[in-house]
């Protein structure tokens, strides 16, 4: 008597799925890759609200520090700064959504099943992109009364400037899903270079992001999405479609 074990493929091994509903028997189909692109347009975003947030810089001007009054009438100065820091940060967030549900999907397919790591990437990429709309949360309230010490106090407009300087910048849990590629790679569901570059930009952000800088994952954190997007978008062979 002679027993068989059939051991199936995993995701890796085929490069589509095929038989689909709608599709002719035998045709090879394969998962879109637009999330892969929502996360690189995600990631240059995310530079842009770093650099924006960069040029609101009245609380970190030298010659204004502890003076409130000035620093909010130099804030009226900003305000294009100010709007283009908000667009950046609001798109990049929704990009991100996006991202972290197609990354989630992509890393399921080929992980074990009863590995978290697909959920816990998932859930670095969303806090990431929920850090950038708290971040952006008083723009209506100060944006548009910079300067105008009638609406706003000087102090407030001061605190203001100090929470679109740190807060937008809290990157570091997106550091703990390039982690999570890693493991994935090493386990054969994605390409060993992919979960390098995961392990070396994603470590180097998580661990700013613990450090008591942690707003400096802000300087790594995006730069690290695009790569990642852009691997996925075009190294990524088994997966990549041409939708």
């Amino acid at each position: 008597m002679t027993t068989q074990t059939h051991l199936p493929p995993t995701a890796l091994d085929q490069t589509g799925q095929t038989g689909q509903t709608g599709s002719p028997e035998g045709t090879t189909t394969y998962p879109p890759t637009r999330w892969a692109l929502a996360g690189l347009l995600a990631g240059v975003a995310g530079i842009g609200t770093m650099v924006t947030s960069s040029m609101v810089n009245a609380v970190y001007d030298p010659d204004l520090q502890g003076n409130a009054e000035k620093i909010s009438e130099r804030l009226s100065d900003l305000v294009p700064q100010m709007l283009a820091f908000h667009t950046f940060t609001m798109v990049s967030a929704v990009l991100m959504i996006v991202f972290a549900a197609g990354l989630y999907r992509r890393l399921k397919a080929t992980a074990a099943r009863d590995s978290v790591l697909p959920l816990v990437a998932f859930s670095g990429v969303l806090v990431t992109s929920v850090m950038l709309i708290v971040g952006s949360g008083l723009d209506t309230e100060f944006i548009f009364a910079a300067g105008d010490t009638d609406t706003v106090v000087p102090e407030s407009a001061t605190f203001y400037n100090h929470w679109i300087g740190t807060v937008p910048w809290c990157w570091g849990l997106l550091g703990l899903s390039g982690i999570c590629l890693f493991g994935l790679a090493r386990a054969g569901g994605l390409p060993k270079w992919l979960g390098l570059v995961g392990l070396i930009g994603g470590g180097l952000t998580l661990l700013l992001g613990i450090s008591p800088l942690q707003y400096m994952a802000g300087m790594t954190g995006p730069i690290g999405l695009v790569v990642i997007a852009l691997g996925f978008l075009a190294g990524d062979k088994a997966f990549r479609g041409r939708a």
